[in-house]
């Protein structure tokens, strides 16, 4: 009995094997790397255009957070500062020190209240630079102090640091007017307007006049009341300049230019740090660490920044 005969099942050669699986393995290769190739590599057209994206994203970020800053945190700046000089201020009154002739910039050195508009116990800071009226009202310091005699002259914001004379324009005549200085208590009484194109024009020796802007954006002129003393001024001491050419209305305080400048080099290279070290230490450890510096020092670039602005803005 002759034995079956099992059919060897055909084996391709070696040779033809490794051809097509290599064939296979490169058709595959390829067919991945033509279709991933064009969508991983960026062009250098597009690549400007993303850095040029993430430049205008920047800048509008660092404006919208200045505007912020104005509108926001610069009143709660010009709180703190008025809650520190008002205690200081008091202090001076109960030891009967406070200035009545001259004094440093941004010292305090008297009260103003105006019922009318809700301006209660507000400190007025001597000078009235872009910089002095971030803490409050300021005196021009080659004018007499309230409850002096001759004319007194406050300037005050409209709309940022407190903005305390925002609501100026809308006294009338008769409104009284309540200051506090190291002489007393007085009173004066509204009789007058004025602006920038036409000023106060008032025969009484004794008055006192408060300015601030025309606008709650950036001012383009200047709103003037004046107000009449009552009864009897006090002696002035005098020691005052005779005049003050940068204590003008609308000012811009230019020597905060340069401090600009210091203060965005520093937050410059802060950022720089933070994305170095970024580099060779946790990513949101790093962020975290340079937060509060980067936040410091933003705040002190905003800051001189706004003392470039009209100082009755």
């Amino acid at each position: 009995m002759t034995a079956p005969v099992l059919a060897k099942p055909a084996v391709a050669p070696p040779s033809a094997a490794g051809a097509v699986g290599s064939a296979g393995s490169v058709g595959v290769v390829g067919v991945v790397g033509s279709a991933a190739g064009p969508e991983s590599r960026v062009t250098p057209a597009r690549r400007r255009f993303l850095q040029g994206a993430w430049a205008v994203s920047l800048l509008a970020a660092l404006v919208l957070g200045f505007v912020g800053f104005l509108f926001t945190l610069s009143h709660v700046q010009e709180r703190h500062y008025q809650s520190t000089a008002y205690k200081t201020f008091q202090d001076q009154l109960a030891r009967a020190v406070a200035p009545t002739g001259a004094a440093a910039d941004g010292d305090p050195v008297a009260l103003v209240d105006i019922p009318a508009i809700g301006l209660h116990q507000a400190v007025v800071v001597e000078g009235t630079t872009g910089r002095d009226l971030m803490r409050g009202p300021g005196h021009r310091r080659d004018t007499a102090l309230p409850g002096q005699g001759g004319v007194a002259v406050l300037f005050g914001r409209g709309a940022t640091f407190g903005a305390p004379f925002a609501r100026l324009s809308e006294l009338r005549v008769g409104d009284r007017i309540e200051t506090t200085t190291g002489q007393g208590k007085f009173t004066y009484v509204v009789n007058v307007y004025g602006d920038g194109d036409h000023p106060i024009t008032d025969p009484a020796r004794n008055r006192l006049v408060l300015v601030t802007g025309d606008s709650d954006w950036i001012p383009g002129s200047t709103v003037m009341v004046g107000a009449r003393l009552e009864g009897d001024p006090e002696q002035n001491p005098g020691g005052r300049p005779a005049a003050v050419a940068y204590d003008k209305a609308l000012a811009a305080d230019k020597g905060a230019l340069a401090t600009l400048q210091l203060w965005s080099l520093a937050l410059l290279c802060a950022v720089a740090g933070a994305l170095l070290l970024a580099r060779y230490w946790r990513r949101s450890t790093a962020y975290l660490s340079a937060a509060p510096v980067v936040g410091a020092l933003l705040w002190a670039v905003y800051e001189n920044a706004a003392a470039l602005l009209p100082n009755l803005y």
